[in-house]
C-alpha cells in the first residue's frame, strides 16, 4: 500500500485496515506452522 493511499484514509478506514491485516497476518502464521501456507511471499508482504 502507497503513501498516498494511506494518507488518504480516515481513522476509521485505518483502525479496519490494521485489524484485517493483524487477523490475516495470524491465520498466515497459523498456516505457516502447520505446513500448509501456499504463498510464503504474502506472510513477507503482510508485513510490509
Amino acid at each position: 500500500m502507497k503513501f498516498k493511499e494511506i494518507a488518504e484514509m480516515s481513522s476509521e478506514e485505518l483502525q479496519t485496515k490494521k485489524r484485517d491485516m493483524r487477523q490475516e497476518s495470524l491465520h498466515l502464521r497459523l498456516q505457516q506452522q502447520s505446513g500448509q501456507l501456499e504463498q510464503p511471499s504474502r506472510l513477507r508482504l503482510l508485513r510490509r
